[in-house]
This record gives C-alpha cells, sequence and structure tokens, in this order.
C-alpha cells in the first residue's frame, strides 16, 4: 500500500512533467503561431515520447485550455483570500492581478504570455474556448461574490453583474497589453480598466447596504 508521502510524490512528479509539457507548448506556441505546431515538436522540444504528452494532454488544444483553466483557478482563490470588508472593485482588481502577476514574474515570460494571450484572442479555435472558460469563470465568480455580500445569486442581479463587468476588464486588459510592456505597465493597464467600471461595482454594493 503506498504511503501518503509515496502519493504526493508522485502527484508532484505529474505535475512536474505537466509543466514542462505546458511551458514547451506554449513557447513554440508563442513563436510560431498555432496551426504551425505539432504534438510532435512540443515533445520533441521537452525531450518527451508522444504517449507521455498524451497521458496529460488530449490535443496541443487542450494545452491552452488547461492554460486557461489554471488562470481561472487563480482569479477565484485570489478572490476568495480578500479580506470581505474590501470595496468589490478592489478585491477583484487585485483578484484579476493573480494570474498577470505570474505571468510577469521574469520579462522573458511576461513577453511569453502576451503573445499567448494574443494567440488565444486571435485564433478562432481557441477564441472559442476562451469565451467557454470564461462562461465558467463568470459562475463561479457569481457564486463567490454572492457568499461574499450575502445576496442570492439566483434572485439579485449585482453578483452575475459584477462578475460579467470584471472579466470585460480582464478582456480589455489583454487585448490591449502592449509588446514589451513591463510589470508597472501591465499593472497600470489593468488599474485603468477596472477604475472604469469600480463606479458601478462600488455603487451596486453601496446601494443593497443603504438598503
Amino acid at each position: 500500500m503506498r504511503s501518503r508521502a509515496d502519493s504526493s510524490m508522485a502527484e508532484r512528479k505529474r505535475q512536474l512533467v505537466a509543466d514542462e509539457l505546458r511551458d514547451a507548448a506554449l513557447m513554440l506556441l508563442a513563436t510560431r503561431g498555432f496551426d504551425a505546431v505539432t504534438v510532435g515538436d512540443i515533445v520533441a522540444a521537452a525531450g518527451m515520447s508522444r504517449r507521455t504528452f498524451f497521458r496529460y494532454f488530449a490535443s496541443k488544444e487542450d494545452v491552452v485550455v488547461q492554460f486557461l483553466a489554471d488562470m481561472g483557478t487563480d482569479i477565484i482563490a485570489g478572490l476568495a483570500a480578500r479580506p470581505r470588508t474590501e470595496p468589490p472593485s478592489v478585491a477583484l482588481r487585485h483578484a484579476f492581478w493573480v494570474p498577470l502577476a505570474a505571468c510577469t514574474d521574469h520579462e522573458d515570460h511576461a513577453e511569453r504570455a502576451r503573445i499567448v494571450a494574443r494567440l488565444i484572442l486571435d485564433t478562432p479555435a481557441l477564441h472559442a474556448r476562451w469565451l467557454e472558460r470564461q462562461i465558467q469563470w463568470r459562475s463561479a465568480l457569481t457564486a463567490e461574490l454572492a457568499v461574499r455580500h450575502s445576496l442570492d445569486p439566483d434572485t439579485d442581479p449585482y453578483p452575475r453583474m459584477a462578475a460579467g463587468m470584471a472579466l470585460l476588464a480582464f478582456d480589455t486588459v489583454l487585448h490591449q497589453w502592449p509588446a514589451g510592456g513591463d510589470e508597472q505597465r501591465l499593472a497600470e493597464l489593468t488599474d485603468r480598466a477596472f477604475a472604469v467600471v469600480a463606479p458601478a461595482l462600488d455603487a451596486l454594493t453601496a446601494s443593497h447596504n443603504a438598503g
């Protein structure tokens, strides 16, 4: 019988392999474009076999889907970790900054992430997946916002509307992310996007509190 430590180590190893495949795939997709990259190219870059690749991903498209799923997980976790006394615009801005900050931990990573973001937005098949993920994110954000503000998401419009506004701000940041933009430039762009929706986000909760 495997011990908990053995299981944990095996899980970490699986995650490391998945991360290596993901990073190799994203690097190639960012430099060559989606259509020009094959699974064979990815496994060659990662130094692994096709069999190993298909143990973790169903296709090269699935790599990008997982990348998006991880972003969503970071955003929801980021929102849940924010103090409930924070204005919604502040909490949401910090939550959506979590995956962006992870992309800017190194200059090369930031530019790669920007190119991958543009690839997703400009490639019809990937953009469709992006929209699918946004629907899932909106549902999770709606639920979290409802809990934070003690609202019923089935009868109160605020949680769903707030989630939609935050996603629109994030989508705008990705569309306007400039080539060569450093962390400060990206942070400024994020601040501006969330500043646009802040009055609505915070006024809605203010009206609920007044009531």
